[in-house]
């Protein structure tokens, strides 16, 4: 009998990601996969991010999503702080 494989999902993802960040203000994932949950581009922003280097920021994430980071092909991480974020939303309109 084959063993059922988990399909990771934007919103099981958004569900760790918030589960194991802490004072997180906003996430945005989208699967690049076409729904085969091997690929996603994550947007996340929060307090426990303030003062971290980008490469840590990089580690907080990957260890919130530790478990979908075993059968996921490859992500893309972008990771602000409010403060950041915020700059960069109020360019971009």
């Amino acid at each position: 009998m084959a063993e059922e494989q988990t399909r990771d999902t934007p919103e099981s993802l958004e569900k760790m990601v918030r589960e194991g960040l802490a004072d997180v203000k906003h996430v945005e994932i989208i699967d690049l996969s076409d729904g085969c949950g091997d690929k996603f581009h994550l947007t996340v922003v929060s307090d426990a991010f303030e003062g971290v280097k980008l490469l840590e920021r990089h580690r907080m994430l990957q260890e919130a999503i530790d478990e979908a980071m075993k059968r996921i092909h490859a992500v893309e991480l972008k990771t602000y702080t409010p403060a950041q974020w915020e700059k960069r939303s109020g360019a971009s309109s």
